[in-house]
């Protein structure tokens, strides 16, 4: 008797394994029966009649991404590779509608891209494809969600995530980009040489200023000093021509002996005499004199013309 109830209870236990089935989480299965839809299962452990009823298929719940590489042209007619990044899921709710009316998804989802891409594109220049790269992925997002909700995905979010012109055309940009580049540190360059022009002439005109008003305060200071010691030998009974002459040689002495203290001069001194200076003197005493007594004379020749005319 236990010969026959062994293979029955084997018999049992293999209809029953086969019977039990698990499904991961975020995962729908599908069970058919004799090719015939029959439930969608979540997640766990589920049963199935053996032999009747099979998992035709699964599908994952969780967000997916699918990368679709476009070739287009912009309005200035260069060609550009977009990179779009369509994020999806199933809904769980529509399962049946995922699996069942459509067949291969991703290639759905593909041409619905590359659609939207190559009407929005040719409408903008290649600068305004980088700009409003945003709303190209809107403009995919909302034909996506209109298209594909019926067939149970959700669209989460499209992004463009590369630009890629033609390699000629970005060399080209590059080199718009460095000669505006260089173009503006050229003008930046000129501004500073300009500064520093400007700034330089007006530190030499101050310094200019000041050297005169050095040379103007030495000089008074030494007219000054002059009156005064012309003064002090007037007082002892020196004239002032004498007082001059004076001064002059003593001056010319100061000035040899300032020279000989200086050991590292290369100052050749001629010959002169101590005279020298009381000459030069009287030379410019006697010119000066000359030229007030031409001065009057001519003053004297223009009185005596005007009251001859009168």
């Amino acid at each position: 008797m236990s010969f026959i109830l062994f293979p029955i209870i084997f018999l049992g236990l293999i209809i029953i394994i086969t019977g039990l089935f698990t499904v991961k989480q975020q995962t729908a299965a599908i069970i058919e029966r004799f090719g015939k839809f029959q439930s969608i299962r979540q997640s766990g452990l589920q049963l199935k009649i053996p032999l009747v009823d099979r998992v035709s298929g699964r599908l994952s719940l969780k967000i997916q991404q699918l990368d679709v590489i476009i070739e287009t042209k912009t309005l200035d007619d260069v060609f550009v590779r977009l990179k779009v990044s369509v994020q999806y899921k199933v809904i769980k709710e529509k399962v049946y509608d995922a699996f069942y009316k459509l067949d291969y998804p991703h290639e759905q989802i593909t041409s619905y891209v590359f659609d939207v891409v190559r009407a929005e594109v040719p409408k903008m220049k290649l600068d305004d494809v980088f700009v409003k790269k945003d709303d190209i992925a809107l403009a995919v997002k909302a034909e996506l969600n209109d298209a594909m909700l019926d067939y149970g995905f959700d669209i989460i979010k499209t992004l463009v995530t590369d630009i890629d012109p033609d390699p000629q055309v970005k060399a080209a940009m590059n080199r718009i980009n460095a000669a505006d580049r260089e173009k503006t540190a050229a003008q930046y360059e000129g501004d500073a040489q300009r500064i520093l022009i400007v700034e330089k002439a007006k530190a030499e005109a101050e310094s200019k200023r000041l050297q005169g008003q050095g040379i103007a305060d030495q000089r008074r200071e030494i007219a000054r000093g002059l009156e005064e010691s012309v003064e002090v030998l007037n007082r002892v009974g020196i004239n002032s021509q004498e007082a001059s002459a004076l001064i002059v040689v003593t001056q010319h002495y100061d000035t040899l002996q300032s020279l000989g203290e200086e050991t590292n001069s290369n100052l050749i001194l001629l010959p002169n005499a101590p005279q020298a200076g009381s000459n030069m003197l009287n030379d410019m005493v006697a010119s000066f004199t000359a030229s007030n007594q031409i001065g009057e004379m001519m003053k004297e020749n223009k009185k005596k013309a005007q009251e001859n005319n009168d």
